[in-house]
């Protein structure tokens, strides 16, 4: 039984039953290429001495059957490991795509290419290589036969199929790891032509085009002289093999002429020798000619394995009662990708209900990492992020992030109709028409949808990666509208107004006075702080600690008297407090650096 939790083991156990009967075929195919040979030694010893032709033609008729029965039995074994494939592809594609997704950006460079590898497994499973490999095993009833015929010859087949198995492991030896370092230098280089294009545009902004291209030509190179050493080293065995074959089949006509001179076998078998030897040794050839495939699908299958370890074991948390929007960060620290320093350390604080935040602080200072993790985007070192007073980890995934409205620092759009964007393609899930209503909604209430309406195909305007065919402002008020949509009780901006002009940012500011009368519980990182003039809370950050925290006018005024007291002008970007409405607000006390 494969482990529930392993989805390679379950995908290949819902394949075994196409590759049993593949390798049950095989036998039958096994047998009935006996019929060629059985053939020949009949008309030889028994056709030809009698000049029987009604045995001819029983003969040729009963060669016909088995051939046109090997023909099909071999069309039936290629279609189902085509089956196999198909299986494996719609099994497997969705929980690695799955798992991509899930990867920490720190790893995902290896894993990009790991659906491109999952397709030579895929078709390296209907190859020939994966055809020799079932007729292999039946290699030694060729050679029984032989023995049947004489044992010289039967000798002669084992001894070469033993040469044939050598050469064939000093190839898998001396070839396995060129072989897997080519792969990955090839990949490697894959993957940096990929990130190159996905920002073409800026490369020829630049003037750095002929720069990555030199040095992408150069990485090219580096992997191309790899796969040229591993190839040089598979020929050479690859050509020893073949040639030994040949040179094992001659032989074998030779000693069985030497035999038939001797008396000790028939004409016939003179004949039949040859092809049975040539039979034995075919399998270990087409073997050793599909290694580097084989090889490649091996490293294939370890690449999946190791998606799915770094993805660890889907969690199942139990359904939860729709949270409210309260908020517990208790002593959050987050960790560089690479894991050598922290980003942020020991953040904790408490918003309830329809409360909203500001943060603010110096380039660097951690705030667009803070709201990530509590978006649940990057993991936590320690510490944790409660909604609700449940760890986010606790909640089911689709019903978090029904709960979250999350606007990333730089617009991230994606390739579909700006109406799926904005439905963060729930369109995918639900009946067509279900979700305009609300499509529409989300968008009035940031401002974006007369510009929609503008457009060509308005809502059915098709968009490129990235929000190509819109402007950065006018991708940013989609960004708004997707994250507005559903109707979240936490909604988490990150420099909201970063691209937006002034009348984007008045809608942007009436919008969040309709959430905050709505109880929506709000989060903004700004750098332009005229968006957080009516934010109940706000917090400064400096290299990843929380060093105030509490009402805003109160941690308006400790920043401002900081500097004064320093003789200096403030540090903090954009935040002095005449920035900022000095109305009356909440008392919260003021915390300040531990």
């Amino acid at each position: 039984m494969s482990d529930p939790s392993d989805p390679i083991g379950r995908a290949i156990q819902a394949c075994r039953r196409h590759f049993v009967h593949a390798a049950l075929f095989s036998a039958f195919l096994n047998l009935l290429y006996l019929a060629p040979t059985l053939y020949m030694l009949q008309v030889y010893d028994r056709v030809v001495p009698t000049r029987g032709a009604a045995t001819l033609a029983m003969l040729t008729a009963i060669l016909a059957t088995a051939v046109l029965t090997l023909a099909a039995l071999d069309l039936v074994r290629t279609r189902l490991l085509v089956r196999a494939s198909a299986r494996l592809d719609r099994d497997l594609a969705g929980p690695i795509l799955d798992a991509l997704l899930r990867v920490p950006a720190a790893g995902r460079a290896r894993t990009t290419i790991v659906l491109r590898e999952f397709d030579t497994f895929r078709q390296t499973m209907t190859g020939v290589g994966v055809l020799a490999l079932f007729d292999l095993p039946w290699a030694p009833l060729y050679i029984i036969v032989c023995f049947l015929l004489h044992p010289a010859i039967a000798a002669l087949a084992l001894v070469g199929a033993i040469l044939l198995s050598g050469l064939s492991w000093l190839n898998e030896r001396g070839t396995a790891e060129p072989i897997k370092n080519a792969n990955q230098s090839a990949q490697l280089a894959y993957t940096g032509i990929d990130a190159t294009l996905a920002a073409s545009g800026v490369v020829g902004a630049l003037g750095m085009r002929q720069a990555m291209v030199r040095r992408h030509l150069r990485d090219r190179r580096a992997s191309s002289a790899l796969t040229i050493d591993a190839t040089f080293r598979s020929a050479g065995y690859t050509s020893a093999i073949k040639a030994l074959r040949l040179m094992l089949q001659s032989l074998a006509l030779g000693l069985g002429a030497l035999l038939a001179i001797e008396g000790k076998i028939s004409l016939g078998s003179l004949f039949a020798a040859s092809l049975l030897v040539s039979r034995a040794l075919q399998p270990i050839e087409l073997v050793n000619g599909a290694w580097k495939n084989i090889i490649q699908a091996r490293a294939a299958y370890r690449a999946l394995a190791d998606l799915f370890a770094t993805r660890g074991a889907l969690r199942r948390p139990t359904q939860l009662p729709d949270p409210v929007g309260a908020l517990s960060v208790e002593n959050l620290a987050v960790a560089s990708p690479a894991g050598d320093r922290a980003i942020l350390h020991n953040i904790r604080f408490d918003l309830a209900a329809g409360e909203s935040l500001g943060i603010i602080g110096p380039s660097g200072a951690g705030k667009s990492t803070l709201v990530k993790a509590i978006a649940g985007i990057v993991p936590g070192a320690q510490g944790s992020v409660r909604l609700d007073g449940a760890a986010l980890e606790d909640w089911p995934e689709e019903q978090l992030g029904r709960a979250i409205g999350y606007v990333p620092q730089e617009p991230m759009l994606f390739r579909g109709t700006i109406k799926e964007n904005i439905a963060r393609f729930q369109t995918e899930l639900l009946p067509p028409g279900v979700l305009d209503t609300e499509v529409v909604r989300a968008a009035k209430l940031c401002g974006a949808h007369d510009f929609i309406l503008r457009l060509p195909n308005a809502y059915e305007t098709e968009l490129g990666w990235g929000g190509v065919g819109l402007s950065v402002g006018q991708a940013q008020r989609i960004t708004l509208a997707r994250a507005l949509f559903g109707a979240p009780p936490l909604l988490i901006l990150d420099e909201p107004n970063a691209s937006l002009d002034a009348d984007g940012e008045k809608q942007l500011a009436a919008a969040l006075e309709e959430l905050r009368a709505n109880k929506v519980t709000i989060i903004i990182v700004a750098h332009r702080v005229g968006i957080l003039a009516s934010v109940d809370k706000l917090m400064f950050l400096r290299d990843g600690k929380m060093e105030l925290f509490g009402a805003r006018n109160a941690v308006l005024a400790r920043l401002s008297a900081k500097p004064a007291a320093a003789g200096q002008a403030p540090d903090a970007v954009d935040q002095a407090p005449d920035a900022v409405d000095q109305g009356a607000a909440p008392a919260h006390p003021i915390v300040p650096a531990q």
